[in-house]
């Protein structure tokens, strides 16, 4: 089981690199439960909005919470959260999606620098 951050998405959908657009797609094809953050939907819907328009974007994300199971912030993961966001200085997002991934004891699919300063995680790269 693993949690996807945004970064994964930002390969998949818009890498020119035909390696990394194998990679990623043989990541999808894995038989493991695929897990994302609520924080993650945000941002893919925001990026696709900017990059494509409205209707890529719905139906993007609407493709992901079909293949994924979305984490939402609740109390506890926000606590958790504003700890590592204390702890290591990162960004909010990058907080709320390396909470999921320690609260769920879920590796997380990432080469975000930000999420890779957190030892109470782990992380690999596709």
């Amino acid at each position: 089981m693993r949690l996807y951050d945004t970064r994964f998405f930002f390969e998949h959908f818009y890498s020119k690199d035909p390696n990394v657009l194998e990679m990623t797609r043989g990541e999808l094809g894995s038989k493991a439960t695929k897990h994302v953050s609520a924080v993650t939907i945000h941002e893919l819907q925001k990026l696709t909005l900017e990059r494509e328009g409205k209707e890529v974007a719905s139906l993007r994300v609407g493709l992901v919470e079909k293949e994924f199971k979305v984490i939402p912030l609740d109390t506890l993961l926000a606590k958790s959260s504003g700890m590592l966001r204390s702890k290591y200085m990162i960004p909010l997002a990058d907080s709320v999606i390396g909470a999921t991934a320690m609260a769920l004891n879920l590796g997380c699919v990432t080469d975000d620098p930000h999420l890779k300063q957190i030892r109470e995680i782990k992380t690999r790269w596709i």
